[in-house]
């Protein structure tokens, strides 16, 4: 990035936020702190409102705005990159708002980057398979303005996926995408404690009008880091072949832990895994492409499974 544009971009990210410290901005911008002290005093030499706090960070004077920037190419290209990757994890909720922030993009970039976009669109498309939820379900919107304004959830959760369904008030503190599932982390006051709420796990819930207090210093990062670490992971060991290896990795519900191309172009595969159970159920999905090593009792799972689907396909078809 040249320094007219590092420029430009610093006084949008002074724009962007109430307060910033100098190391905040070196590291956004991958700069030293001396680059940024020197690029904050040309920006107050060509005029720009720039306030110093010492022990706080730096600002811009209230009432202080850049004039509108247009997108460069890549810039739009990127935007509509990020939306159409969007519209494959997003609820209808989010999909609404986010075509309408790109339809006012586009209505103002000239018309040649306009066709521009709209060539990029019929030669590029963003396809993978999201694992459950009801795409007909209207949450992440709502739900994420009640983490922001700190409103309090009343929710009907399906524990576990049990169909056991309890009612629970929880304060929500934070909204993540992992696993191929969005997440609650909310604060559940039935337990007591932090809890991860899966939404599609959600019979219903509703918005009240109570706000709390409290959590001041909860990290969600943090959470689902000592949450990960907190459980027992399975060590085990799998054979791939390339034709399906692609897939394999992007569907992995374990935590990679090295690969070895064989001498027959096959991939052994170590990884950790929460449940020796749930990862027999899903290499089972690939059938004999998959060869399940260790541990001995993950091997011999997968054979007993398979030789009971065989059984069980093995006379002839009976009408239910």
């Amino acid at each position: 990035m040249n320094r007219i544009d590092r420029l430009t971009g610093m006084i949008l990210l002074l724009q962007g936020q109430r307060v910033i410290t100098a190391e905040q901005i070196a590291a956004h911008f991958e700069i030293s702190v001396r680059t940024v002290y020197r690029d904050l005093s040309a920006l107050g030499e060509a005029g720009v409102p720039i306030i110093a706090e010492a022990g706080v960070g730096y600002s811009l004077m209230r009432g202080y705005h850049m004039p509108p920037v247009m997108f460069t190419e890549d810039e739009a290209a990127a935007l509509f990159m990020s939306g159409e990757v969007t519209e494959q994890v997003a609820d209808e909720s989010l999909r609404q708002s986010l075509r309408s922030a790109l339809l006012k993009v586009r209505s103002v970039l000239p018309q040649e980057k306009r066709d521009y976009l709209h060539r990029l669109k019929d030669k590029v498309g963003v396809r993978f398979r999201q694992a459950g939820g009801d795409d007909r379900r209207e949450s992440l919107m709502p739900i994420q303005d009640a983490v922001v304004r700190r409103r309090c959830l009343e929710i009907r959760y399906n524990t576990a996926n049990r169909g056991a369904i309890t009612r629970r008030v929880v304060e929500p503190l934070g909204l993540v995408l992992y696993a191929r599932q969005w997440h609650l982390i909310a604060w559940c006051r039935l337990r007591e404690d932090v809890r991860d709420f899966r939404l599609d796990r959600m019979a219903s819930w509703e918005l009240l009008d109570e706000c709390y207090e409290g959590h001041p210093n909860f990290s969600v990062k943090e959470f689902l880091r000592e949450n990960i670490e907190s459980h027992e992971l399975t060590p085990a060991t799998v054979i791939v072949e390339r034709e399906v290896l692609e897939r394999f990795r992007a569907e992995m519900p374990c935590t990679p832990l090295s690969e070895e191309t064989l001498p027959d172009g096959r991939v052994r595969l170590e990884l950790l895994t929460f449940s020796l159970a749930w990862l027999t159920g899903w290499l089972l999905g690939f059938g004999v492409r998959v060869e399940a090593l260790e541990p001995p009792e993950l091997r011999e799972a997968v054979r007993e499974a398979a030789l009971a689907i065989a059984a069980r396909h093995a006379g002839e078809f009976a009408a239910v």
